[in-house]
């Protein structure tokens, strides 16, 4: 696939937006939502007994800091404070256990960080089968895991599937020695390669490796030599994420030198670069950021119309639910949003009172809910039938602002306005976020406020 983006086009739409893991977004949430109001939300789920629910476990450790990483990490050599993190993620788990009587079998459970590899193998097992006794999997459950290949190990790796994990992550970001150097993290082709063998010989059914496109001095040449190691791999998925550069947010990200990070038209073009090396190779674009070869559940779900969106990316299940644990962990429960305090100090201290770990979150209203279901067919469907929103005279008298505003994206070719509803074009999948947006409620009183929020939607 070849797309042209006309210089005055991407200055239009090149502007600070969201990525919708969530909706209503982060910043809205409020601290005034608190453990108390967490517990609520689980009894609520227990009134669901029998559906399914996904589930995330934090794991933030780090040996150390990847200049570009907007993740929510601790860095640290001692491997104790794994063995003791273990036990107080399951002291979380027990107390969410206790607010949730009823039965809710797991049909997604993903480990992500920091690098959840940090945790030796025992550790490793010793987690995921306590999680395990407090929360049964569905049959065919999808298992999945991130590590980093510069410290991950075949043992590791064997536990974990002798656990029943069956998908692995693996970060990339880029093999060339100058950018590598920028971002701090020295990763070899050879290792990554090695460890991505290792993973499929142990049982690993399928493989995804992460790149980012936009990094300090990313350059065609030299990101089309990289593009072509990881396809070399053949891995099942490739997730191909824009860097986010938010040193308001990330301290760590001021360490790089932003006069080489390539903007906008540059950094576009790299995004169409892998697009157009993936669709050669016979991956399918899925979502804004994903490919994955044919046959693979998330192209079939994505066909069906049954791709959904979470805190983890884009999900071949769709879970109403989402239970998770560890420090800055995000709970989507009953409507509600809850994320955990970002301390480790105080995580332990809330565990030790008995009380759930949260800092902020936010009840959806009927409004949310609508606005939610609206902005995932776009981000997940890239289209929105009229007939799913209550028809098309309700949903034009509901949303005549957004459809207003959604006037010069259609003239620009992102979309087409119908009498059935909205379909995303292949040019405007590239600013789906920008399609998005008017019908965020929240984002105007969020642009009014002094400090920056969110990254640049190119």
């Amino acid at each position: 696939m070849t797309l042209h983006v006309p210089p005055d086009l991407l200055a239009r739409y090149d502007r600070p937006g969201p990525r919708y893991t969530s909706y209503p977004t982060a910043p809205c949430w409020t601290p005034a939502f608190r453990g108390a109001d967490h517990r609520d939300s689980l009894q609520r789920a227990a009134l669901r007994p029998g559906a399914g629910m996904a589930m995330y476990v934090h794991l933030p450790f780090c040996r150390s800091m990847c200049f570009y990483c907007g993740c929510s990490v601790v860095i640290a050599k001692d491997q104790n404070k794994g063995e003791r993190y273990v036990t107080d993620v399951l002291r979380e788990a027990a107390l969410a256990r206790q607010a949730l009587p009823a039965e809710r079998p797991v049909v997604q459970h993903h480990w992500g960080g920091g690098t959840p590899t940090f945790l030796p193998p025992d550790q490793l097992e010793r987690l995921f089968k306590g999680l395990l006794a407090l929360y049964p999997h569905q049959p065919g459950a999808e298992i999945s895991i991130e590590v980093d290949p510069r410290v991950t190990t075949v043992q590791q790796l064997a536990v974990l599937a002798a656990c029943g994990f069956n998908r692995i992550s693996m970060g990339v970001q880029d093999f060339d020695p100058t950018v590598q150097q920028a971002i701090h993290r020295i990763q070899s082709f050879e290792e990554t390669r090695d460890l991505v063998q290792a993973a499929r010989s142990v049982g690993f059914g399928s493989v995804n490796l992460d790149i980012i496109y936009g990094l300090p001095h990313q350059e065609p040449q030299r990101f089309a030599r990289s593009l072509e190691l990881v396809l070399g791999m053949r891995p099942d998925r490739i997730a191909c994420y824009g860097y986010a550069h938010v040193p308001w947010l990330k301290k760590h990200q001021r360490v790089i030198d932003e006069a080489a990070l390539p903007r906008g038209a540059a950094k576009l073009g790299l995004y169409l670069q892998a697009l157009t090396a993936f669709g050669a190779a016979g991956y399918r674009a899925i979502g804004m950021d994903h490919f994955a070869l044919p046959g693979d559940g998330i192209v079939e779900a994505a066909d069906r119309g049954a791709l959904h969106r979470n805190f983890m990316g884009y999900t071949t299940h769709a879970a109403s639910d989402m239970l998770s644990f560890g420090i800055t962990a995000i709970s989507e429960m009953s409507g509600a949003f809850a994320q955990n305090v970002k301390a480790l100090h105080e995580y332990r201290e809330h565990l030790d009172r008995g009380e759930l770990p949260v800092e902020r979150g936010l009840r959806r209203s009927d409004d949310d809910e609508r606005r939610r279901a609206i902005i995932l067919d776009l981000m997940c469907r890239f289209r929105l039938r009229y007939a799913d929103h209550g028809g098309s005279d309700r949903f034009r008298r509901d949303y005549a602002a957004a459809l207003l505003q959604l006037e010069p994206l259609q003239h620009d070719g992102l979309l087409v306005i119908d009498d059935d509803g909205i379909r995303v074009t292949d040019l405007g999948r590239l600013f789906v976020r920008n399609v998005a947006m008017p019908f965020d409620a929240w984002l105007e009183r969020q642009r009014q406020s002094e400090k920056p929020m969110f990254s640049r939607t190119v």
